[in-house]
């Protein structure tokens, strides 16, 4: 009778088992990969590299938004939308004009909203913020400092991206919003120095000792 009571609550043997998808596809072992249009390209290709440095760019974005968080600042939402902006970014470069209908267009095309949106935040920070009379470096805290760092990988993603736009396959707005976006990382670097008590360290030439 237990027998039987056990093959009752036994699933069905056809019954369907819901399995977690596996991680990895190995559709790009070979060094090639596809971009939104469907086109398969080799991992080195332009576009691969500037999609890829948007998206270390948003990496850093996220380390400097925790320390940031934990030190209480309400500006870490701000970094969290920017977050946003920069995977409608890395879809507008997965996007090349080369092999793009129009209907793959009017899904990824950046809009200029988004560098609006930076305009208004620097004009905010940099009203704040004591002129510069000299370089500054890198400096000013750990969370100033993780700026930095976000500031200096935008601006390799620009230089990625830039080529892109001059041969016709990337969108003008995201080579702008990548240059704004450089703007606003200084601009907060320099605020949350300041907000924090911490002093920037400014660049001082050597007195060369054979002059």
């Amino acid at each position: 009778e237990g027998t039987e009571a056990q093959e009752r609550e036994a699933p069905e043997p056809t019954a369907k088992v819901s399995r977690t998808p596996k991680i990895y596809t190995k559709t790009g072992d070979k060094g090639f990969s596809s971009t939104f249009t469907g086109e398969r390209r080799p991992k080195n290709d332009h576009v691969f590299e500037a999609v890829g440095t948007t998206d270390e760019l948003s990496s850093a974005i996220g380390f400097a938004a925790e320390l940031i968080r934990e030190n209480g600042h309400a500006f870490v939402d701000e970094l969290e939308k920017i977050q946003g902006f920069l995977q409608d970014v890395g879809s507008s470069l997965a996007t090349p004009n080369s092999s793009a209908r129009e209907a793959h267009l009017k899904q990824t095309r950046l809009s200029e909203k988004p560098v609006l949106t930076l305009e208004r935040w620097i004009d905010c920070y940099s009203d704040q913020l004591p002129p510069l009379t000299a370089f500054i470096l890198p400096s000013g805290g750990k969370s100033s400092s993780a700026l930095h760092i976000c500031r200096a990988v935008c601006r390799r993603a620009e230089r990625r991206v830039v080529p892109l736009v001059q041969a016709g396959e990337a969108d003008a707005n995201v080579a702008k919003f990548l240059n704004r976006l450089s703007d606003y990382l200084f601009a907060l670097a320099r605020y949350v120095a300041m907000k924090e008590g911490n002093e920037e360290k400014m660049y001082k030439k050597e007195a060369d000792p054979e002059g």
